[in-house]
């Protein structure tokens, strides 16, 4: 492959990686600001901007996880520019077929999946650091959900209890204004973790250039593309992940909403300054199981839960054979043609997942509907009120004209 190539190549894969940055802002948004929108602590639009803002600024803050993604996981000596771009074709669509779904699953998870995958078509096992997988990804993905789990309990529990001769008027208003904070902590510490992740790739695919040597540190315009690229996709709000996680599993309080948020963001920071590829979805989500297992007559939806989990059973190996089927058809392909290829096939299936989306729309104005939606022509009058917003009285009467 001549230099021009290869430099065209290169310039492909950071786009792409990006682009993967992106979509693990719109798929993770719901980690943050699920909750504070589901309380109506924070209005949709305000929620959305106001984690954007915070992703971007935490993606500064730390470049532990970026240094894990890039050098823990696989063997950077035999990667290249087609398994890193094979690698985030396993990604970037097993993130949009789980947010077609409006299934939570892992960003990170995706991602290292997809990597691994292709790694494994390409070079075989001893490609893979097997040791950094187990250690700093699959054995968090198994101990977080139920850390999360465990200091949601105990947040909401205490919680619940300290305020339990207080009017639930006063309580809503005054944790109403407390789940602003601790959902910005949450959005603060997700730019601290995910946000890495893509700054970790593009390291890779620079050393696989030969851009950058291999002990190299993130160069600072990629911290400033990725942060800039998660904050893009952050804002413009993954409405279906943020409906599963704020009305499907719990029916939320502002008392549950703040404790799950602070139980998140405290156990995500802990594991950034570890340098754990820590998937914020399963920290998140276990957080707001908490919140429902720790509020005494809470109901807590353990069927959604149930299709959640085993998403994320089976979220690296799917992106692993996504990757690896991508790189293997790039390798039969060959050169240059088999890398544009997969690019190719990449923007075709993500055009597909998108126009399948439109079909049945989740956004700002209906991302608050019961889970269960009941015809109650005054609890949609009451939503209207309360949200300040007359379209809703649109949207539902175009719903009832469609049915």
């Amino acid at each position: 492959m001549d230099g021009v190539t290869e430099s065209l190549l290169l310039a492909v894969v950071v786009l792409t990686a990006l682009a993967f940055d992106f979509t693990n802002g719109f798929h993770d948004t719901g980690n943050a600001m699920a909750t504070s929108i589901a309380t109506r602590a924070l209005k949709p639009k305000q929620a959305v901007l106001l984690s954007a803002s915070l992703n971007m600024v935490g993606a500064f803050l730390s470049i532990t996880v970026a240094a894990t993604i890039a050098k823990g996981i696989v063997d950077a000596g035999v990667v290249t520019l087609d398994i890193v771009l094979a690698g985030l074709a396993g990604a970037i669509i097993w993130n949009l077929v789980t947010w077609l779904f409006g299934i939570p699953s892992s960003s990170s998870h995706a991602l290292i999946g997809g990597v691994v995958g292709a790694v494994l078509a390409a070079v075989g096992s001893g490609g893979v650091q097997w040791d950094g997988l187990v250690g700093k990804v699959l054995v968090p993905a198994l101990v977080a959900p139920a850390v999360a789990i465990l200091v949601g309990t105990i947040a909401t529990s205490l919680v619940t209890r300290i305020t339990r001769d207080v009017p639930q008027d006063s309580n809503d208003r005054m944790f109403r204004w407390g789940q602003i904070g601790s959902a910005s902590l949450v959005s603060l510490a997700h730019g601290t973790n995910d946000a890495q992740k893509s700054m970790g790739i593009i390291l890779l695919a620079l050393i696989a250039a030969g851009a950058v040597p291999e002990d190299s540190s993130v160069p600072f315009w990629v911290i400033v593309s990725c942060a800039l690229a998660m904050a893009v996709g952050t804002y413009l709000g993954g409405w279906r992940v943020i409906r599963t996680l704020g009305k499907g599993l719990v029916e939320l309080e502002s008392r549950q909403g703040m404790a799950a948020e602070t139980s998140s963001a405290a156990v995500i920071l802990l594991s950034s300054h570890f340098g754990y590829s820590l998937s914020t979805t399963h920290v998140a989500t276990g957080s707001i199981l908490g919140s429902g297992v720790g509020m005494k007559g809470a109901s807590v939806r353990w069927s959604v839960a149930g299709r959640m989990f085993l998403a994320w059973l089976i979220t690296v190996p799917a992106a692993a054979a996504v990757g690896a089927s991508a790189y293997w058809l790039g390798a039969a392909v060959g050169g240059a043609a088999g890398s544009s290829v997969v690019f190719a096939l990449l923007l075709g299936v993500s055009a597909v997942i998108y126009l399948w989306s439109r079909r049945n729309p989740v956004h700002h104005r209906n991302v608050n509907d019961e889970w269960e939606p009941q015809e109650d022509n005054e609890s949609i009058i009451a939503e209207a009120v309360v949200d300040h917003d007359p379209e809703l009285l649109t949207t539902h009467a175009e719903q009832g004209s469609e049915r």
